[in-house]
């Protein structure tokens, strides 16, 4: 009888640690279960993303000329707005505006920006489209980015 009570709180920890980690509302076994599922599907989603990306950097890297700029943006989206990334291994004076330009004219409002222009050129931003929050996905966002990238490209030339 006690094993079986053991066994019992052993596998109502298991499904709390479960529920926990799929971030499940949900209280019944069977909804922790498909929480558990869906956030499965979610996760292959981002990684079949992640290696779109992951190719498309790389056929962009090598079919690049030497007067392009190899520079890597991600753009990812949180619960309310977008997490970019832009990162390049040279120091880009004046590229910083070109992108915040760019996101002015998409209507996004920078909350938390991180930068340096040293020796390289890395951005982190955190930006929000309060208007018209479903218009624009992280797709739009990072093509508005990259078309900032080469037309500051394009004035340095």
């Amino acid at each position: 009888m006690g094993s079986r009570e053991r066994n019992k709180a052993s596998f109502y920890k298991k499904l709390e640690k479960l529920r926990t980690a799929t971030h499940s509302t949900a209280v019944n076994k069977a909804s922790i279960v498909v929480d558990a599922s869906r956030y499965i599907e979610e996760l292959k989603e981002r990684v079949e993303k992640l290696n779109k990306d992951v190719a498309t950097l790389q056929s962009a890297s090598s079919c690049s000329n030497q007067n392009s700029l190899p520079v890597q943006v991600k753009v990812e989206t949180l619960e309310k707005g977008f997490l970019i990334n832009v990162f390049s291994e040279k120091n880009c004076p004046g590229l910083l505006m070109s992108i915040l330009e760019a996101f002015e004219e998409l209507g996004l409002d920078v909350l938390d920006a991180r930068g340096s222009c040293s020796d390289n050129f890395h951005l982190e931003a955190i930006g929000e489209n309060e208007g018209a929050a479903d218009s624009i996905d992280a797709q739009v966002v990072k093509q508005a980015v990259l078309q900032a990238i080469r037309n500051w490209s394009d004035l340095q030339d």
